[in-house]
Formats: C-alpha cells, sequence, structure tokens
C-alpha cells in the first residue's frame, strides 16, 4: 500500500480557544458544526483547520507542552493575485494577527508576506504565479 499524499486537516495548539476562534471567525471563517467544547473545526478548501487547547493537545501526543520557539512550520495561503495578497494581509491584521513580514516581490518570482496568529503561528499570504489556484481554490503545482 502506498500511503495517501494528502494533508487533510491541521491542527494548532492554542492557549486561548475562545480567543483563537473568535480570531478566526473575524477573517469570515465559519466554525463547524462537529466543534466541541475543546476542540473547533473550520472547513478549508479540500482540508480542515482544528484549534485544540495547546496542554491539552501536548497532552493527546504525549509531549511536553513547553516547547517554544521557531518550530520550523508554517501554514499557507495561496492568493489569485499580488492585489489579493495585500488585502488579504490587511484583513488579516485587521482581525488581530502580528505583521511579521509585510507583503513584497520575492526572490523565487511571487509575492509573499508573513502574519502570526494570536498563539504566533505563522502563516504566509502568498502569490505563486508558477503555482496558481484551480476554479475551487485549490493550489495546483506542476508536475
Amino acid at each position: 500500500m502506498a500511503v495517501p499524499q494528502r494533508m487533510t486537516m491541521v491542527t494548532l495548539g492554542v492557549a486561548d480557544l475562545a480567543r483563537s476562534t473568535a480570531f478566526y471567525e473575524a477573517l469570515g471563517w465559519r466554525r463547524s458544526s462537529a466543534s466541541q467544547e475543546t476542540v473547533r473545526f473550520f472547513s478549508m478548501q479540500g482540508s480542515a483547520l482544528g484549534l485544540f487547547g495547546r496542554d491539552d493537545l501536548a497532552a493527546d501526543v504525549g509531549v511536553d507542552a513547553g516547547g517554544v520557539g521557531f518550530r520550523a512550520v508554517t501554514v499557507a495561503l495561496n492568493c489569485d493575485s499580488r492585489d489579493e495578497v495585500d488585502a488579504v494581509f490587511a484583513e488579516w491584521v485587521a482581525a488581530g494577527a502580528e505583521p511579521v513580514k509585510r507583503p513584497e516581490a520575492v526572490f523565487w518570482g511571487g509575492y509573499s508576506s508573513y502574519v502570526a496568529d494570536p498563539d504566533g503561528h505563522l502563516w504566509e499570504i502568498a502569490h505563486n504565479p508558477e503555482a496558481p489556484n484551480d476554479a475551487s481554490g485549490r493550489m495546483r503545482l506542476p508536475d
């Protein structure tokens, strides 16, 4: 059997579940009815975002919750144009995200920015002309 080549959900460990839920809802994202008292879910285009208390997530995994610092992981939102990157970046900041890197042309030929959510999770907001979104909003990488 081959391992399926897909990512179905990203779960973020958060310090305050209510605050983080409110932040993502301020972006206009709708919480799924599958959400529970201790975990929130948001349907994405082809995947899902989960929010889980940091301590509870660490306990579920079986690791120390005290890990801090850069984990060498970012989550990305691919936009259809540079103008959309600028608009989406502004919406995230208006909703309470910390601007980490303002939108700019980057070495790989795209246009990129970074924001941090209330728990410091890094989101890249970018336009990649070599990997455009399809009609359903899913990023298409070349073969």
